[in-house]
């Protein structure tokens, strides 16, 4: 999630540099709903979806939702991108994540959790940026307005560390542990890239812990399990993280 920027319509850099990625990573070794979704938001940055909006006009504020019942801002800022690189970005993240989760889970189930957690996300953000307001008594968490879907993927990256058994990460050269990645990606992506959204990202390893971390979880796969029938199957890693907290 980055602060908006215009975007820039056409085949840009960025783009290339996806579409070179994305063969040689294989089309056949990336899930049919993780592909489609790199397909669609490409093609949505690029404007050859045509839409009534302009990336700008729907980034995702406190202030918009709170006071302007800005809806459509709601729902469609996590899926706009502010500059190819920043779609480029998140969209490969997007396809290592989507492969390790998506066939796991089944298509139709990572779907629905994919879009519980983007919703999820937006919620955060503008809860965020309230409370943040209200306790620091600065107006601009209350109207930091903020477009892209890495909100969702820190979500995602939660989740799936909290599929694997323990190990090391190395991000950028520096070798954490598993249950520190996310938050040592967190902070060096606030250093590295200062227009980047930190609420944003925050409010996603935050909706992230509630999934893995909590009985919100829980009841969230019993209610996927009721609209498509199959059940989520977790690894037993992730079993024993969500319970510790109860234990």
């Amino acid at each position: 999630m980055i602060r908006n920027r215009r975007r820039q319509q056409g085949l840009e850099t960025g783009i290339f540099m996806l579409c070179m990625q994305v063969l040689n990573f294989g089309l056949d070794k990336i899930p049919p709903a993780t592909l489609i979704g790199v397909i669609a938001q490409t093609l949505l940055y690029a404007g050859l979806i045509r839409v009534p909006w302009n990336a700008e006009e729907v980034c995702i504020s406190a202030v918009k939702i709170i006071k302007y019942k800005d809806w459509r801002s709601f729902f469609l800022s996590n899926f706009e991108h502010g500059s190819d690189m920043h779609l480029y970005y998140n969209m490969i993240s997007f396809i290592l994540k989507g492969s390790y989760l998506e066939p796991l889970y089944g298509t139709t189930n990572f779907v629905l959790l994919l879009a519980i957690l983007s919703f999820g996300c937006s919620v955060m953000y503008v809860s965020l940026g309230y409370i943040l307001m209200q306790l620091t008594g600065d107006y601009g968490y209350f109207t930091a307005c903020a477009i892209g879907f890495s909100a969702t993927l820190f979500a995602l990256k939660v989740v799936a560390l909290c599929e694997e058994r323990d190990k090391l990460h190395n991000i950028s050269g520096f070798i954490v542990p598993s249950k520190l990645a996310v938050w040592f990606e967190l902070i060096l992506i606030h250093l590295l890239v200062p227009n980047s959204s930190f609420i944003g990202h925050l409010g996603g390893i935050l909706v992230g812990c509630l999934y893995s971390y909590t009985f919100i979880g829980e009841t969230l796969d019993n209610l996927i399990h009721t609209i498509t029938g199959t059940p989520i199957i977790h690894e037993e890693q992730f079993y024993r993280r969500r319970n510790r907290l109860f234990t």
